[in-house]
């Protein structure tokens, strides 16, 4: 058994998914799995010897001081495609690993579904059976806009929304949140502590840590091309830095133009900047 992690300053994998799926469209192509890879990264998980963990179990771990599992890794999901249902699962159920599915609560099929949506998502019966297989559902707004680009109004109604249409459909509060693209500022992050969540995650493509607060917990993001070896150095926490060298150049040339397009008054769109998670 693997021995526990008493370190506050302990670093945490968490590893960031979107698509599971054999032949995705164009728009999720880059930041999708095969359900083959996804098979072999959940049995190197195992064959490394980590130990899986849901999202609010770290953000509490690290809120009371109780002690992490030996190596600690957490799996998430971000929008709620439906890849998750029919592959992801099987893999994580063989395994006995809990995993965390954030959902754009307008892009599932079904009543509030808005019509925005990438790909083939999930249906609200998919994601009762994923919470019933141990599975933590969290939010990740309605719409999925780019949240520091809206006004106080449609900010609130999009972390709201999201959050009363979870707990309708599954008869609990949804306690974690991820932001889209992995976009937040400080006015964000309060609005999403007072809406209720309790966590939330963005990208950064670097290992948690308790420093970092529980609203702005760092991923890694894992796509169609990280291969085996690399997967297994993130999982690792090695060489993560060199790793997304190119991600953290582009991001920060992009959030210079977001920047200046905010500036100008430009209205949000459905653009996604390079390095960003979906």
């Amino acid at each position: 058994m693997a021995e526990e992690v008493h370190e506050a300053d302990a670093r945490v994998p968490i590893l960031m998914y979107h698509a599971v799926a054999a032949d995705p469209n164009d728009a999720t192509r880059a930041l999708s799995v095969t359900p083959e890879a996804f098979a072999e990264q959940m049995a190197a998980i195992a064959d490394l010897g980590h130990t899986p963990i849901g999202t609010a179990d770290l953000a509490a771990a690290w809120r009371s001081g109780r002690p992490l599992p030996g190596r600690p890794v957490l799996v998430t999901f971000d929008d709620g495609y439906a890849g998750v249902h029919r592959h992801a699962l099987p893999a994580l159920v063989k395994h006995g690993f809990p995993a965390t599915l954030f959902v754009s609560t307008g892009w599932l099929r079904g009543p509030y579904d808005t019509g925005g949506a990438l790909d083939t998502m999930l249906d609200w019966d998919q994601v009762r059976e994923l919470a019933a297989a141990g599975v933590e559902i969290g939010g990740h707004s309605h719409t999925h806009p780019q949240l520091d680009r809206l006004d106080e109004e449609r900010l609130r109604f999009e972390l709201i929304h999201c959050k009363e249409i979870v707990a309708d459909q599954l008869g609990s509060v949804p306690a974690s949140f991820a932001y889209p693209y992995g976009y937040s500022d400080r006015r964000v992050r309060r609005a999403v502590r007072e809406t209720g969540y309790a966590q939330a995650l963005a990208v950064g493509n670097g290992l948690a840590r308790r420093a970092q607060g529980p609203y702005a917990l760092r991923r890694v993001t894992v796509r169609r091309s990280t291969g085996l070896d690399q997967f297994a150095r993130l999982v690792e926490g090695r060489a993560i830095a060199r790793a997304f060298a190119r991600d953290r150049a582009l991001t920060k040339g992009y959030a210079v133009l977001r920047r200046t397009r905010q500036a100008r008054g430009r209205v949000p769109g459905r653009e996604r900047g390079p390095g960003t998670g979906a």
